[in-house]
């Protein structure tokens, strides 16, 4: 049982999972940073410039509901939330597309290596051109020697 189960972790599958969902963590920490330091308070102050408030959440605040008193529907919670979650998604879209498309690049670059080019076709009709020129000189004198054999005896 030991021996099947280091197999599989051992599995090229299951380490490239655990090292992504490892990574996958810790690039949710940069990106959650760069969601509340820099684009939810850019926000905020464009927000806060439109309605004259002096944040986000006090805008948002318009949208709490108190029905009773003691109880209130944080509407602009839900919001908030909406709006950083939809920034979060738009972050990850362009580090992901970032990512793709310098693979996508690298990708090419190694398949413009692999291909042969004009130049080396034509490299190789010349090389088994003069191979066959060679091999079809060397039957003729080849020939021309046993003829002359024949001839002078």
């Amino acid at each position: 049982m030991i021996k099947e189960f280091k197999e599989f972790i051992m599995r090229g599958d299951v380490l490239d999972l655990a090292v992504g969902v490892v990574i996958g963590s810790a690039f949710t920490g940069i990106v959650n940073q760069i969601v509340e330091g820099l684009i939810t308070p850019l926000i905020g102050w464009i927000v806060a410039l439109v309605t004259g408030t002096s944040d986000l959440d006090g805008a948002l605040s318009v949208l709490d509901v108190t029905p009773v008193k003691g109880v209130t529907f944080s509407f602009g919670n839900v919001v908030s939330a909406i709006i950083t979650f939809l920034i979060t998604g738009f972050v990850l879209f362009l580090v992901v597309k970032a990512a793709n498309s310098a693979k996508d690049l690298r990708k090419t670059e190694e398949e413009v290596l692999d291909e042969p080019t004009a130049e080396q076709y034509l490299s190789d009709i010349r090389d088994l051109l003069a191979q066959q020129v060679a091999e079809d000189n060397g039957r003729s004198t080849l020939q021309a020697k046993v003829e002359d054999e024949s001839t002078t005896k």
